[in-house]
C-alpha cells in the first residue's frame, strides 16, 4: 500500500521555529518530524510514499531526495498554491490507483498502522478515519461513531458547549480512489470540513477506528516541547537513534563529555556534541549535532538545535535555542523563551519567560529582555472568551496590549478596510480604545471613530457605513476592574470562531502587518450617528400601531446612568410616547453596580411604575443590550418569564410565527407556541449563537436568551434593549392588552440549576461518557448534553470560560427540579 504524507504545512503558530523551514522539518530530538513518520511507515511495510509539498518545498526535497537514503521511494506532488488537506491529495491523484494511507507529516505518533489498514479492509469502507482520545478537544475535529464504528457526527474545532466527545480526528485516513469523487480538482478542500460531510450527505458513511498509542499534533511551541519531552521519556514507541551510554543518556555518533559533567536524564546528545567540564544537564533535554556546551553551563529541560554554542556559566531553563546560535557566558534564558536561528545573545543578557527572538538578531551584553525582539510581548494562550476579550485594566489589558491587538485585528482585514471603534462612558475603556485606535492604522486599516455610543448603536452603524468590522470597549457588567473588548464583523455581529483564532494566531505569533508610510490608515469621525440609527429604528416599526402608541402609553425607563439616554429619549419624543426618566444623567462612576445596587434599582422601578399608572417599567443595562421589565402592576419579570411573555405577545399579534430560545429554556415555550400555532427553535445558550440565527432567519419574530437580551430581526439581528422597549409597546398596542394580562396567562414551569467544578482535562471525557450513556435519551444536540426524562429534562452544559459544568433541570415541581439538578450534578462529579 502507498502512503500519502501531507508535508505542505507552514506551521505559522510555531514561529519562529518555522520561519526558515516547513513545519514537517522541525526536529523532534533525534530526527525531523517527517523522518519519524517515514520510520513509522517503514515499520509497517510501507515504502512507497507520495509526499505533498508546498511551503518551502525545496527544503524537504533537498533533504529527503528520492528517499533511497531512508529505505523508501518518494515521489513528490507540488502545490503551486495551498489546496487544503484534501485538495493536496487530489493534486496527486495520478499517482494513486489503489487504496492508500493518508498521514500528516507534522504530527508525532506511534499508532499501529497495520491494524488501521486491516480494519479498513475488513469493513470495505471508502474512508476509514483514525481517531484518538485527548484531554482537551477544542483544537481538533471532534468525531462521534456508533457501536459499529460508523461516523455519526463530527465538528471541526468546537467550543466547549459543542464538545460531545473527547474522540478526535488525527488526520490519518485509509481511503480508496473513490474518495476523489468528493474532492474538486484545484479547489481548496479540507477533509473534515468538506470531504467527509459530503460523504455523509451522500450516504457513503466513513468509518472510524479509535487507535491506541501516542499521537500529538506539533501545532504550537508548547506542544512541540511536550512531544519532545514525551519522546525522550519513552512514551512514544518509535525507533531511537544512537545508543544509551548510561542511565537515560542517549548518544548519536561521536561525542565529547568531560569526566565531571553531570547528567540527570533523559538527555539526548547528537553527533559531534561537546560537553565541557562542570556542565550540569537536567532532562528531558535534547542537544543536537555539533553543539558545544561550555564550562559550568546549566541546561534544564531545554532543546538546543545543531551548530550552536552555549557559553561558560550560561543557564537555560525550559528554553529552545535554534540553529547556529551563540549564547555567550553567563546569559540566562528562562521558561518558554525561544531564540531564533543565527542569533547572538551576548554575555550576561537575561531573556525573560516566553520571550521569542526572531532569527538573525543580537542582544546586547547585560541586557534584560522582557518582550519579544521587535515584535512585542506575549502573555496569553487564548484571548477570546464568552465576552470577547476581557481582563483587568492596566494589568491584563494595557494601552500597549490594545495597540498590538488592534494591529492583529487589522492584519486579518484587507489594506484600506474601514473599522468602527466605540466605547462606553467610563474612562478605562477610553484608554484601552485609544490603544486599539493606534494599532489599527499600522496595519493599513482606516478607523471610523464613533466615540461614546451604546453597543447596539455601534453594531448598527458598523453595517450602515459598510465598515469591514468594528471594535467596542466597555466596562464589564460583572466587575468594575475588568474591561471587555468586543469585535464585530461587517454586519455588526460578533465575529465567528474562525476569525477569533486568526486574530489570536497573529497576536501570539507577533506577526503583525506593518504597512509603508503612505498606506498607514486614517482616523475619521462618523457624522450623523443619531440620525442613521433613529431612521433605521423607526423604519422597523409598524405604521398601523404608531397612532395607538402615541395615545395610550406611558413608560418609566431607568437608563442606569449610561449613554442610552443620548438616543432613546429623542426617539420616544418622535413617537409621542410619554416617559418618566430615571438615572438619565451620564455618570461614569455609576456604570458598574453591585448586585445589591441593581436589586435596589429594580425594586424602586417596581414601586414607581404602578403609582404612575404606567404601561410598563423598563431598565436598560449599561451597554444598552439587556432589558429588565416590570409590568403595569409593578411585578418584576425574571428574564425567562419576560422572554415567555414577549413570545406569547408576538405570536398573538402575528398569528403564530417562529421564535428562537436557548436550550436552557423550559418547555413552557412549546406550550405557548402550540396555543398560537407558532414554532419554537432551540439554539445554543450564547448571545452570539442567537445573533447568528437571527441573521440567517430575518423572518423570525423574536429571539431571546432568557437573561434580558431580546432580538427582533425585523429591525436588526442584534440584542437592542432600546428597540425592544418600543417593540413591546407596539405589540401591546396592536393586541390591545396590558402586559400583566399576558403574564397572568403564561404556563407554569419549575427550573433549578447547579454548578459542578471540573478540571479542564476531564471535560472532554465527561462529555464523551454522557453522550454514550444517554444515547437513546438525548434530545436534539444543540449545546451540551440534554437528557429526556419524559415530562422533565436535564441539560449538562460545559462552561466555555471556567473549569466547571452547569446542570440545568426542569421538573414537575420546584422540589423535583431541585432533586434532578442535584442528582445529575453528582453524576458529573462521579464521571471525572
Amino acid at each position: 500500500m502507498k502512503a500519502v504524507v501531507m508535508a505542505g504545512g507552514e506551521g505559522s503558530r510555531l514561529r519562529p521555529l518555522t520561519i526558515n523551514r516547513p513545519k514537517p522539518m522541525v526536529p523532534i530530538v533525534d530526527r525531523h518530524v517527517l523522518a519519524h513518520i517515514i520510520e513509522l511507515l517503514k515499520r509497517h511495510g510501507i515504502t512507497e510514499i507520495v509526499m505533498t509539498v508546498q511551503y518551502l518545498a525545496n527544503v524537504i526535497q533537498d533533504h529527503f531526495g528520492d528517499g533511497s537514503a531512508y529505505g523508501v521511494h518518494i515521489e513528490y506532488s507540488l502545490e503551486e498554491q495551498p489546496l487544503g488537506t484534501a485538495g493536496s491529495v487530489k493534486n496527486a491523484e495520478r499517482l494513486l490507483r489503489e487504496p492508500f494511507l493518508v498521514i500528516s507529516g507534522d504530527a508525532l505518533t506511534d499508532f499501529d498502522l497495520s491494524k488501521i489498514i486491516e480494519f479498513h479492509r475488513s469493513n470495505g469502507a471508502t474512508a476509514t478515519i483514525t481517531l484518538t482520545r485527548v484531554p482537551n478537544p477544542l483544537d481538533y475535529g471532534v468525531v462521534v461513531v456508533d457501536e459499529r464504528g460508523y461516523v455519526r457526527q463530527f465538528l471541526e474545532k468546537p467550543s466547549w458547549g459543542e464538545v460531545f466527545s473527547d474522540t478526535v480526528n488525527t488526520g490519518i485516513y485509509v481511503v480508496t480512489p473513490e474518495i476523489f469523487r468528493y474532492i474538486e480538482k484545484g479547489a481548496f478542500t479540507d477533509w473534515s470540513k468538506d470531504v467527509f460531510p459530503r460523504m455523509l450527505r451522500s450516504g457513503n458513511i466513513p468509518i472510524g477506528y479509535v487507535a491506541e498509542g501516542y499521537w500529538t499534533d506539533i501545532g504550537t511551541i508548547e506542544e512541540y516541547m511536550r512531544a519532545s519531552r514525551d519522546y525522550m521519556q519513552g512514551r512514544v514507541n518509535l525507533p531511537r537513534v544512537g545508543e544509551r551510554i548510561f542511565d537515560e543518556v542517549w548518544v548519536e555518533g561521536d561525542v565529547e563529555i568531560a569526566p565531571d559533567a553531570q547528567f540527570h536524564g533523559p538527555v539526548f546528545l547528537g553527533h559531534g556534541v561537546k560537553i565541557k567540564g562542570g556542565v550540569i544537564i537536567h532532562g528531558p533535554s535534547a542537544i543536537r549535532d555539533y553543539t558545544i556546551i561550555d564550562t559550568r553551563a546549566t541546561i534544564d529541560r531545554s532543546i538546543i538545535w545543531r551548530n550552536s554554542y552555549i557559553g561558560e556559566r550560561a543557564e537555560l531553563r525550559g528554553a529552545i535555542v535554534m540553529r547556529q546560535c551563540n549564547i555567550k557566558s553567563r546569559a540566562v534564558l528562562f521558561e518558554g523563551s525561544v531564540v531564533g536561528d543565527q542569533t547572538i545573545i551576548n554575555a550576561g543578557a537575561v531573556i525573560g519567560a516566553n520571550v521569542k527572538i526572531w532569527p538573525s538578531k543580537e542582544v546586547e551584553e547585560g541586557a534584560t529582555i522582557s518582550s519579544s525582539i521587535i515584535w512585542g510581548s506575549q502573555g496569553r494562550r487564548v484571548l477570546f472568551g464568552r465576552s470577547g476579550i476581557s481582563g483587568l485594566v492596566n494589568i491584563d489589558l494595557t494601552p500597549e496590549f490594545g495597540a498590538r491587538l488592534g494591529a492583529a485585528f487589522g492584519a486579518t482585514l484587507p489594506r484600506g478596510a474601514v473599522v468602527t471603534t466605540s466605547r462606553d462612558t467610563h474612562y478605562t475603556p477610553r484608554m484601552i480604545k485609544r490603544g486599539l485606535v493606534a494599532g489599527l492604522p499600522s496595519a493599513g486599516v482606516h478607523v471610523a471613530e464613533l466615540h461614546d455610543v451604546p453597543l447596539p448603536v455601534a453594531r448598527v452603524i458598523t453595517k450602515a457605513i459598510n465598515a469591514a468590522g468594528g471594535v467596542h470597549v466597555r466596562l464589564s457588567p460583572l466587575d468594575n476592574r475588568v474591561v471587555d473588548i468586543k469585535f464585530f464583523d461587517a454586519d455588526g455581529l460578533d465575529i465567528d470562531t474562525a476569525t477569533e483564532r486568526k486574530i489570536e494566531g497573529i497576536f501570539f505569533r507577533e506577526d503583525y502587518r506593518r504597512v509603508y508610510l503612505d498606506e498607514i490608515g486614517r482616523i475619521n469621525e462618523v457624522e450623523h450617528i443619531n440620525q442613521i440609527y433613529t431612521d433605521m429604528f423607526l423604519g422597523a416599526l409598524r405604521p398601523d400601531a404608531l397612532a395607538s402608541i402615541a395615545r395610550n402609553f406611558q413608560l418609566v425607563i431607568d437608563y442606569a446612568n449610561a449613554n442610552t439616554s443620548n438616543f432613546l429619549p429623542a426617539i420616544l419624543r418622535r413617537l409621542h410616547i410619554e416617559a418618566v426618566e430615571l438615572n438619565a444623567n451620564l455618570d461614569a462612576q455609576l456604570l458598574f453596580q453591585t448586585p445589591q445596587q441593581f436589586e435596589a434599582g429594580m425594586e424602586r422601578l417596581a414601586r414607581i411604575t404602578p403609582v404612575l399608572e404606567a404601561s410598563l417599567g423598563a431598565r436598560l443595562d449599561a451597554g444598552g443590550e439587556k432589558l429588565f421589565l416590570v409590568d403595569d402592576t409593578g411585578r418584576r419579570l425574571p428574564g425567562m418569564q419576560a422572554l415567555a411573555a414577549v413570545t406569547a405577545l408576538a405570536m398573538a399579534v402575528n398569528g403564530g410565527g417562529a421564535v428562537a430560545v436557548p436550550v436552557t429554556a423550559p418547555r413552557a415555550f412549546e406550550v405557548i407556541a402550540a396555543r398560537y400555532g407558532g414554532q419554537i427553535v432551540r439554539t445554543r445558550a450564547t448571545l452570539g449563537a442567537l445573533m447568528r440565527t437571527a441573521a440567517a432567519h430575518r423572518n423570525m419574530l423574536l429571539l431571546g436568551d432568557g437573561a434580558g437580551n431580546l432580538i427582533f430581526p425585523s429591525f436588526y439581528p442584534i440584542a437592542d434593549g432600546m428597540f425592544a422597549i418600543v417593540k413591546i409597546v407596539e405589540l401591546l398596542a396592536l393586541q390591545q392588552v396590558r402586559l400583566s394580562e399576558i403574564v397572568r396567562d403564561l404556563p407554569h414551569y419549575f427550573m433549578s440549576q447547579a454548578r459542578v467544578p471540573c478540571r479542564w482535562e476531564f471535560k472532554g471525557k465527561v462529555m464523551r461518557i454522557l453522550n454514550q450513556q444517554y444515547q437513546d435519551r438525548k434530545l436534539d444536540q444543540v449545546d451540551g448534553v440534554k437528557i429526556d426524562l419524559g415530562d422533565e429534562w436535564v441539560l449538562i452544559l460545559p462552561d466555555p470560560d471556567g473549569p466547571f459544568f452547569h446542570v440545568i433541570a426542569e421538573g414537575s415541581s420546584d422540589e423535583q427540579a431541585r432533586v434532578l439538578a442535584e442528582k445529575y450534578a453528582g453524576l458529573v462529579t462521579g464521571l471525572q
